[in-house]
């Protein structure tokens, strides 16, 4: 459901409520419908206008209508709030990334100090946290200590590399070297045929989306096809690429609450080495200049796919290990409060699917429900 104006193209249609039906319970009553024996086409699918509106509705009057819409319309509400939240905090943790290790603001910040004889310490300290002289010193010592210990940890020059000026002392590691593990994995003996309703979790390219793990389509196989691929068993903190297909290269940070798990022939595992923050290698990925370069190295002949090898070549700008250990300091609460946000997200998607088919059924009573949503919300 949209406000205001929109349009559409000839791949979607307009269904609007009347007095008898309103929109809002269209919505959901269509989430619910049986519309695949409405469907048309063999190789493409197609819902026609004629089809669409064959479609039998079931509705009670106006106002209970209302309040059956009302417990499901709450739910979304409450995960369109965490969506929001999540893509506030990846937001911060990102620009956190950039400014230390990519615009290296720390470090041209104590140059320019240096240079106008100020105190690059405190410059520093003013580029990581954004805050002016006057408001550092307001800070009480639990917070000023640790930000000063994080702007020590920030050169106060710049050197020649092979690849132009980066901050003193940092380096250019490739992947492998950040890594212990780098890997694809397969589909089990069988195909789709041994998919189960539950199971040991196989991950697939439609799973990973760039910082968003999504619970849509997971397969899930049985415990003997996961032993068959237990070389590529996913472990906590594990970065996800893809490397074949129309989703190349898009990337996340696997879900906890999805292990145990395997991937498939179409999505790599990289694993960080000890000391190494996973969200390091993970931002690194987002980035569009990494983005291109590894599509440049693009292996496919009749679809894009890129190797192990040209995962395990790439290059990253690394500083020392101590501001690596800071950036993970600074960086895991806001994934931490992600990561709880997403799996609420997820229960009460599952909450929604189950209570919205007995709601339209009249199975379950609409009162005393609304209560209780409002109540856990």
């Amino acid at each position: 459901m949209a406000d205001g104006k929109f349009w559409v193209n000839n791949h979607a249609h307009i269904v609007t409520g009347n007095g008898e039906v309103t929109t809002e319970y269209l919505h959901y009553f269509l989430q619910n419908a049986d519309i695949q024996s409405y469907l048309t086409g063999a190789v493409m699918p197609k819902l026609t206008q004629g089809n669409l509106n064959r479609i039998p509705v079931r509705y009670p009057e106006p106002d209970y209508q209302k309040s059956i819409v009302r417990v499901p319309a709450a739910l979304d509400a409450k995960i369109d709030l965490n969506r929001r939240i999540n893509q506030t905090l990846e937001a911060m943790a990102q620009a956190i990334f950039k400014s230390w290790f990519v615009d290296f603001d720390p470090v041209k910040a104590k140059i320019a100090a240096l240079q106008e004889g100020r105190d690059p310490l405190r410059a520093a300290m003013s580029a990581i946290s954004g805050k002016s002289d006057a408001e550092l010193d307001a800070l009480p010592p639990e917070q000023y200590d640790p930000l000063a210990a994080t702007a020590a940890l920030f050169p106060d020059e710049m050197e020649e590399s092979a690849l132009g000026k980066i901050p003193k002392e940092w380096s250019h590691q490739a992947l492998a070297q950040l890594t212990d593990k780098i890997g694809s994995g397969a589909t089990p003996r069988g195909g789709k045929e041994v998919y189960l309703a539950d199971g040991v979790a196989l991950i697939r390219s439609q799973n990973v989306y760039d910082s968003l793990f999504v619970w849509e389509g997971l397969a899930r196989i049985s415990d003997e096809a996961a032993t068959q691929l237990k070389g590529v068993t996913v472990q906590e903190d594990d970065v996800l690429l893809n490397i074949t297909g129309a989703s190349i290269l898009r990337t996340c940070v696997v879900a906890p609450d999805a292990l145990p798990a395997r991937v498939n022939q179409h999505v790599a595992i990289i694993r960080a080495k000890v000391g190494v923050p996973p969200r390091f290698i993970h931002m690194h990925l987002l980035r569009s200049d990494i983005k291109s370069y590894l599509f440049g190295l693009n292996a496919g002949a009749s679809r894009e796919a890129i190797t192990k090898a040209h995962i395990e070549s790439l290059t990253l700008l690394t500083p020392l290990p101590e501001l690596l250990a800071a950036f993970q300091t600074a960086t895991d609460p806001l994934f931490r409060q992600v990561q709880s946000l997403a799996q609420q997200m997820r229960v009460l998607g599952e909450l929604r699917d189950s209570l919205l088919p007995k709601l339209l059924s009249g199975e379950l009573s609409v009162a005393p429900l609304n209560d209780e949503v409002a109540h856990a919300l």
